[in-house]
This record gives C-alpha cells, structure tokens and sequence, in this order.
C-alpha cells in the first residue's frame, strides 16, 4: 500500500508548488520586504538521542538541527517551510528564537526585498560526518556563485 501523501497545513505567505531546482518549493505568495517573517518551521522533535537511534531516508529529508541538539523533522507534521530548497545565494534564512516558555524555535526570515511568484531559498550549509564529502550532497540552484554543494563553506 503507498504511504499517504504528506498533509502541508496553509502557510499565508507562501503557496507551494513544483520547483525548477527540486521537487516542490515554496513561493511568496505576495510581495514580501526584507525582514519579513515567514513563519516557524514545525514539525516532530527528537531529541540528539533520539535522533541518533533512528533510520533516516537519505533521499529524501526535512531535518532541520537546531543549537541545542534538537532535530526538527518537517516531514512528520510540519507545514510548508519545509518545502523551502536550498540554493548558494539564498533569500531567506533561519533564526533561532526562543518561545515564552523558553523552547527554541526555527523562525524564517527573508534576507531581502522578494516579488510574489519567486521561489523562497536558504542556504542549507549542511555539515558532513567523515564518510561523506560535499559532492555527496550536490546543489542545483545555478545561482552564479554556485558552490556546486549544499555544504556549509568551511575556511
């Protein structure tokens, strides 16, 4: 039996539709400034324990690991952020903000002025273990200053 499509609850400033990078993307659905806030990016949580004692799809992921070794799994209950690609020269990012009951939370930002219609970034900056290198995670973004990777840069 095929598993049930994923349920994306509605996020009102952004629609989700298929990308010309990957998959589906997210794309303002109207005219955003610089600084605008997105929303949070839900989804279950695990903890670094946790996370660690799971089996992963490896081809297909919404992780997002915060500062504090929590593991935010979009693709279990998250909303549409997750669908936010990854690209070298993004027009979003993620800030960590802690809630009023002081839990740490993934908000996304726009890094500038974006027009409705355009297809929201961030720049995954994964970080690898060992065994793997950046040409296992290749980008395709064709941005200009593409780094060919979805690996953090390091110096």
């Amino acid at each position: 039996m095929p598993a049930a499509p994923l349920r994306t609850p509605p996020t009102p400033l952004l629609h989700v539709r298929p990308s010309g990078v990957h998959g589906l993307g997210a794309f303002a659905a109207v005219d955003l400034r610089a600084g605008t806030k997105l929303g949070r990016y839900t989804g279950r949580r695990f903890t670094a324990t946790q996370a660690a004692a799971m089996e992963w799809d490896s081809t297909l992921t919404y992780l997002f690991g915060l500062s504090d070794g929590t593991l935010i799994d979009g693709g279990r209950g998250g909303n549409a952020m997750r669908h936010l690609n990854h690209a070298c020269e993004p027009n979003c990012e993620a800030h960590e903000e802690h809630g009023t009951r002081g839990r740490l939370h993934l908000v996304i930002h726009t890094l500038r002025d974006v027009r409705a219609g355009e297809e929201l970034f961030l720049d995954y900056a994964l970080t690898v273990d060992d065994a793997e290198g950046p040409g296992d995670y290749p980008c395709h973004c064709g941005s200009l200053r593409c780094r060919g990777t979805m690996v953090a840069v390091t110096d």
